[in-house]
């Protein structure tokens, strides 16, 4: 039986671990936090959004990060720094603001959704995992007629590619949300999509880790992986990775040996890839949380169906008795202090729409890093030396046994299923059933 090493426990990394180990392989999971689902993943915004798929890299957004260049609670912030990589990256993600890569990247995504969805909801019904999980759609909602105008097109671009996004009127808002009813007067507009969820990411990683655990997944928790090192055999016609270095808690660093290898490490994979010689575009977009308590006294008040408010690019979820928002991209390294300024932007935008649905005072502010590309498309396949993009690939410096399941950007907990599954197919040496680019085929 191949042994598999996968570098990372969140909800990727943890997918990824109970596919390949359906497929046969035999798993082992190091992640450097005590548990699972520890630090992206760890309080995200819960959504299964298909319809979210407009990339942040669109003609509109230069002149909106433009203007928001120097207002500390905008929703996409760059920080300008002294720093070669953000700078890079920039310009990348630049390039992908025409509108013909958008379009190409919205398919990928879309693509990618639809057959992630698909598989959750598999994975569900299969295992009758649990994990305060809404099935009762997702409804981007407008207050601004600029923003319900541009949403337009996509809309209908989601829709012939299969992803059933409907623009619907503010009647029809209200009365699949009548949270909604008490700013009806301030809405433009509204789209909806039925089939897309929400849930509590956190508690689905760590639960599917118990099954991962039955299953007979072994898990290396509290150890750091500080390398990849390669076979030095220079007759090999691909460069191979014979170990990992890695340094469990109290302990000296060690080497770790597998058959191969998966980079599932969000933003901190490129760290780990680049001594290879293995450029990933991935850079870290600080996202914040705010989670609230629901209020006993009126908890009609707080949405049940899961909501997106384009115009502040925040998202909503409610997991059991709390109310989670999440949202905004701060590009600001690999810093993750909360920004006060930032935080009270959420919780103020929040008593605007449900004054009466949240306790204010309650709230727990979170932040984490999403590893996004230029594209917002993720890097999936096997890794490859050079610059990587989806749908890359470099034979002469291909790794044989080190594959990439990590860029996911935003919408990780989205993709989670579809990615893992497609990687687990990939390594069995099969064609996933998905138009996707993947990386090194």
């Amino acid at each position: 039986m191949s042994h598999v090493a996968i570098l990372g426990a969140g909800v990727v990394g943890m997918t990824s671990a109970w596919y390949l180990r359906q497929a046969g392989f035999e798993v082992t999971v190091i992640d450097r936090e005590p548990a699972a689902a520890m630090q992206t993943t760890f309080a995200n915004g819960g959504q299964i959004s298909v319809s979210h798929a407009t990339p942040w890299a669109n003609p509109d957004t230069p002149l909106k990060a433009l203007k928001w260049l120097f207002r500390e609670d905008a929703p996409l912030l760059f920080r300008l720094r002294s720093d070669k990589a953000q700078l890079k990256w920039a310009l990348a993600f630049l390039q992908e603001c025409s509108a013909a890569r958008t379009d190409s990247n919205l398919v990928q995504m879309v693509h990618l959704g639809l057959y992630s969805r698909a598989a959750l909801q598999a994975l569900r019904a299969d295992i009758d995992i649990q994990y305060d999980q809404q099935t009762r759609g997702i409804m981007h909602f407008y207050t601004a007629k600029a923003e319900f105008d541009a949403a337009m097109a996509p809309t209908q671009r989601m829709q012939e590619l299969g992803c059933e996004r409907h623009v619907i009127d503010i009647n029809t808002a209200v009365s699949l949300e009548p949270a909604l009813y008490p700013i009806a007067h301030k809405l433009i507009g509204a789209t909806y999509t039925s089939q897309d969820e929400s849930g509590n990411a956190h508690l689905f990683t760590q639960r599917l880790g118990e099954r991962c655990i039955e299953a007979g997944v072994k898990f290396m928790y509290n150890t750091k992986v500080l390398g990849l090192n390669l076979d030095q055999d220079e007759g090999r016609t691909c460069p191979r990775i014979h170990s990992i270095t890695i340094e469990p808690a109290g302990e000296n660093a060690q080497s770790f040996t597998a058959d191969s290898f998966v980079l599932a490490l969000g933003s901190y994979s490129p760290i780990l890839a680049k001594p290879l010689g293995i450029n990933l575009p991935i850079f870290p977009a600080k996202g914040y949380s705010a989670t609230y308590q629901i209020n006993p006294r009126a908890p009609h008040l707080a949405p049940f169906v899961s909501l997106i408010d384009d115009e502040f690019k925040l998202v909503t979820s409610r997991l059991g008795d709390k109310f989670r928002v999440a949202g905004t991209a701060e590009f600001n390294g690999y810093n993750l202090e909360l920004n006060p300024t930032r935080c009270a932007a959420i919780t103020r935008r929040v008593q605007q729409l449900f004054p009466k649905g949240i306790i204010a005072s309650s709230v727990e502010y979170w932040t984490g890093l999403r590893p996004m590309t230029p594209s917002n498309v993720p890097l999936i396949g096997r890794a490859h030396q050079g610059h990587v993009r989806h749908g890359s690939s470099h034979p002469r410096g291909q790794l044989d046994n080190l594959w990439l399941n990590t860029g996911h950007g935003t919408l990780g907990w989205t993709h989670a299923c579809g990615s893992a599954k497609a990687l687990s197919e990939l390594m069995l040496g099969l064609t996933p059933k998905v138009d996707f680019d993947f990386v090194g085929l």
